[in-house]
């Protein structure tokens, strides 16, 4: 899937030397493990806007909600030339398709969140948005978006991966001809997905496809496509993942042994203490999905719904 994903980065985490004292802050992560799955759209808004490299740090000014970018010690006021880049690059960015975007944190044009943000009389207080990250967010309000340095906690690295695979399937989706019968077998595939997320959500969705004639398609799949990135920026549990093993276990009923139901029984005690990771489990469900040739669950985008190389679920 590598050339059908695109996602778009902060420049500087891919290695290039664009920060303002010519440095990079290059994520091994991202290039080397991530980088094989996904083609990365790289952009800088400083240099982009025609900034040079090395150049005077920059600091956001003023009203959190509608700050000034600001040169930190000559204070030369950017704004206006950075929102009418901003403008400029999203129009084309709009074209790229994009399943996602990474950013760099506590950067005044891209930083997500807890960016410093100066009052006029100097003091900082981390309260803001950077300037192109802000713009980012407010125009593809359903792209998942993420910091680098909150991907080096496993939860949200996994919720962020997890929801560029399920957008980049339901963008699938989209490109074919709208049809309820096309939405109700992705969302037949991704039922167990969305109960590890958030059950109410999972209940929702059910109910708008079931009554998916009584609305036009258009009005359907937009809705659909709300839901669906509500849902999964909600995020797992290990609760709600042994509720979602557990329905597994139901598909069974007549086929494990008793010591084949202990021994699973067993291992989710031990998921459920934290004692081993989610892919042990989930190991042993898709090996006995596959012996005992279990059709519907081996479409449900649960049990794999992304590289298993990434080891999304080897944290405990």
């Amino acid at each position: 899937m590598k050339d059908g994903i695109k996602i778009g980065i902060s420049r500087c985490l891919i290695g290039d030397k664009v920060r303002y004292d010519g440095s990079h802050k290059k994520d091994s992560f991202l290039t080397d493990t991530l980088g094989l799955y996904v083609s990365y759209v790289p952009v800088c808004p400083e240099v982009e806007c025609g900034m040079p490299v090395p150049r005077e740090s920059m600091r956001l000014v003023g009203d959190p909600d509608h700050p000034r970018l600001m040169t930190a010690k000559t204070q030369r006021d950017y704004t206006g030339r950075m929102i009418s880049w901003c403008n400029r690059r999203l129009e084309e960015l709009e074209k790229e398709d994009l399943c996602g975007f990474i950013f760099k944190k506590d950067s005044p044009s891209s930083g997500l969140f807890r960016v410093k943000v100066y009052t006029e009389a100097g003091m900082p207080g981390r309260v803001g948005s950077g300037l192109f990250a802000r713009a980012f967010t407010e125009r593809f309000p359903l792209i998942p978006v993420e910091e680098e340095g909150r991907l080096n906690d496993p939860e949200f690295r996994e919720n962020f991966i997890e929801r560029i695979f399920t957008l980049k399937r339901w963008r699938g989706v989209m490109a074919e001809k709208k049809s309820l019968g096309n939405i109700v077998h992705f969302h037949t595939q991704n039922k167990l997905l969305l109960l590890s997320h958030s059950e109410t959500h999972y209940r929702r969705m059910g109910k708008l496809v079931a009554g998916g004639k009584a609305m036009t398609l258009e009005e359907l799949y937009k809705t659909y496509e709300q839901l669906l990135m509500e849902a999964l920026e909600l995020k797992t549990t290990v609760k709600k993942n042994i509720n979602v093993l557990m329905h597994i276990l139901g598909y069974f009923k007549k086929d494990l042994s008793g010591d084949e139901k202990k021994e699973i029984l067993e291992i989710l005690e031990q998921y459920r203490k934290s004692e081993v990771p989610l892919i042990v489990p989930v190991t042993l469900v898709n090996h006995y999905v596959r012996r005992y040739d279990k059709a519907y669950l081996q479409e449900q985008t649960y049990l794999h719904p992304h590289p298993t190389a990434l080891k999304l679920r080897n944290h405990a």
